[in-house]
């Protein structure tokens, strides 16, 4: 069963990555996922209104980690849907209060729910049987009124406290980008600032081929997409230095016989020994 669920959880992440690449308009975007997520959620309910679960453990997999993916994803788009409806007109000063406002709101949800919270996040397991096993419901453990309204075939006490938390990470994250984007377009607004000093690169030419092929090979630039040439270019350009004959360089690096990353180690030396040091300052 839980098998089923899970092949159906990855055919709606496919639907919803094209609405998200089909669709700019976010009001409408939420409409679509909304649909086609009461879709699926239909599905895995007809799948266990025909079939039993061959042990409690398999009903507690479900219920705790498996249902709580598709619903989740429902608040979430249902949450965005309101967020974005109720948005105020206004410059960017008034979107920031209103997105801080929606962040507060998620906190206040945390700061209820923290005992359960803590239960969920550090792993616990020992409650389990309560929790995610449908008619172990137990009014001692604060239940929501909702759970006595939902459908007791599909529902126990916390398979939806558990939607809620995996939601409101993506509600944060979709909220902390949108107060990012306002603050990018602030930036971008003003005048560009130009650095008050221009930085020189003042270390030895082999020591900053060491670092240039490291964050190559590391691909920090770019998602790793960028030649190992337009990166040497760039330092070049930036710290107004020829690098010469770099790829030789790299060969001679490669050749010491011992501590082949001389500079990459004394970097690391260098910072853990400021870690290390309480009364260095930040």
């Amino acid at each position: 069963m839980n098998t089923k669920a899970i092949k159906i959880n990855i055919e709606l992440n496919e639907q919803l990555n094209f609405i998200d690449l089909e669709i700019d308009n976010q009001i409408k975007k939420c409409e679509n996922a909304i649909d086609i997520i009461l879709k699926s959620i239909n599905a895995i309910k007809k799948i266990v209104s025909k079939s039993s679960f061959k042990t409690d453990q398999e009903e507690i997999i479900f219920f705790k980690e498996i249902k709580p993916l598709f619903t989740s994803k429902l608040i979430f788009y249902n949450m965005v849907y309101k967020i974005e409806m109720k948005k105020p007109n206004g410059g960017n000063r008034i979107l920031k209060k209103y997105y801080l406002n929606e962040l507060l709101k998620l906190k206040a949800f945390f700061d209820n729910e923290l005992e359960f919270y803590q239960y969920y996040r550090s792993g616990s397991t020992y409650l389990d049987y309560k929790y995610f096993q449908r008619g172990k419901f137990d009014i001692k453990l604060a239940l929501d009124s909702y759970y006595f309204e939902a459908d007791t075939s599909f529902s126990t006490s916390h398979d939806f406290k558990v939607a809620q938390i995996l939601a409101n990470d993506l509600i944060q994250l979709y909220l902390e980008n949108q107060l990012i984007m306002i603050e990018n377009k602030d930036n971008s607004e003003k005048s560009q600032r130009k650095p008050n000093i221009k930085l020189m690169w003042t270390g030895t030419k082999v020591a900053l081929t060491e670092l240039l092929y490291a964050l190559h090979s590391e691909g920090v630039f770019n998602n790793g997409t960028v030649d190992l040439k337009d990166i040497a270019e760039y330092f070049e350009h930036t710290f107004d230095i020829d690098l010469g004959q770099y790829r030789r360089t790299f060969l001679e690096i490669r050749a010491r016989k011992s501590d082949k990353t001389k500079f990459i180690t004394a970097l690391n030396e260098a910072l853990l020994k400021r870690m290390n040091n309480s009364d260095d300052i930040i």
